[in-house]
């Protein structure tokens, strides 16, 4: 079951990157980024309050228990954790294509499995190391791409904030299993969004707001919402898969970033990107190498 959680996780995520990549076109990153924590943070918010004040959600997998301050403190780091890889994601989205974007954030996991084996002791047998061999191959294939449209990967500011998204995120997702291990999923995905708001608020006030006609002006976009939303549900299933017993993060890690398929396809399709039969190569040993994990997680 935990699997299945993953790959719908990673088709969710795949649609978030596209409205992500939407919504910073020609917009100031960082009122959107704070918009996506307002729009998640009420997704979960009506969860939060059913549950203090009544028994509704008793029992169901919507329940947010109260907890004190021994568990909500590991979820504020959490939360800086996540926003930091948000911020170099988002402005690195925003400066380079999503077909480059998409395949370097698939290599994330190689991070993840490193960490897995050395904290969890997580152990891969033949067919996962298949997998993820390919994934490291299909990262600097995807660098000689990326040469042809002028993005050399060794002095392009924006593919190091890419890289230092991966990391960050990784490092998120290894902290996800050891808050899985002792806290209810529910309580952890609302709470850590609620508390990027209030993160954000001095960072947009003192970093944005002052400076804000000195830079790309910001702009309404309706797929604002979508990439809260997606985002959201995304998050759910991948917490839920965590939360199973047997469950591996260097899988599931793995498995969710095949959202890569997702958001090339919406790459090549509305935003007309460049070199897409290379970059496909890329893509189908990410493909290849998911199908190796599948086998290995039977």
């Amino acid at each position: 079951m935990w699997l299945l959680l993953a790959f719908l996780s990673a088709a969710l995520l795949g649609f978030y990157d596209a409205f992500k990549k939407k919504s910073l076109r020609d917009n100031a990153v960082l009122p959107v980024l704070f918009l996506n924590t307002v729009f998640s943070s009420m997704v979960f918010l009506p969860f939060i309050l059913i549950s203090a004040f009544t028994p509704v959600l008793n029992g169901t997998m919507f329940d947010v228990p109260v907890v004190g301050w021994e568990v909500h403190k590991f979820i504020i780091i959490k939360s800086f954790i996540v926003l930091s890889s948000w911020i170099f994601g988002y402005f690195g989205m925003k400066h380079l294509p999503l077909t480059i974007v998409g395949p370097i954030n698939a290599t994330r996991p190689v991070m993840v499995l490193v960490g897995a084996m050395l904290i969890f002791g997580e152990r891969l047998n033949l067919y996962q190391w298949i997998g993820v061999m390919l994934a490291i191959l299909s990262f600097f294939m995807l660098s000689r791409s990326g040469k042809k449209e002028g993005i050399d990967f060794k002095h392009n500011k924006w593919i190091y904030f890419i890289v230092l998204a991966a990391i960050t995120g990784a490092i998120s997702g290894l902290y996800d299993k050891y808050l899985m291990k002792q806290f209810n999923p529910m309580v952890v995905q609302s709470w850590y969004n609620v508390y990027q708001v209030f993160i954000m608020c001095p960072i947009i006030l003192l970093l944005w707001y002052p400076k804000r006609k000195e830079s790309t002006p910001f702009r309404w976009d309706w797929t604002i919402i979508l990439i809260s939303v997606f985002l959201s549900a995304a998050d759910f299933a991948y917490f839920y898969a965590l939360s199973y017993e047997d469950s591996m993060i260097s899988i599931v890690s793995m498995v969710r970033r095949g959202s890569v398929v997702i958001s090339f396809l919406f790459g090549a399709l509305f935003f007309r990107e460049k070199n897409l039969k290379s970059k496909a190569v890329d893509l189908i040993l990410v493909l290849i190498g998911m199908f190796f994990l599948y086998l290995g997680s039977k």
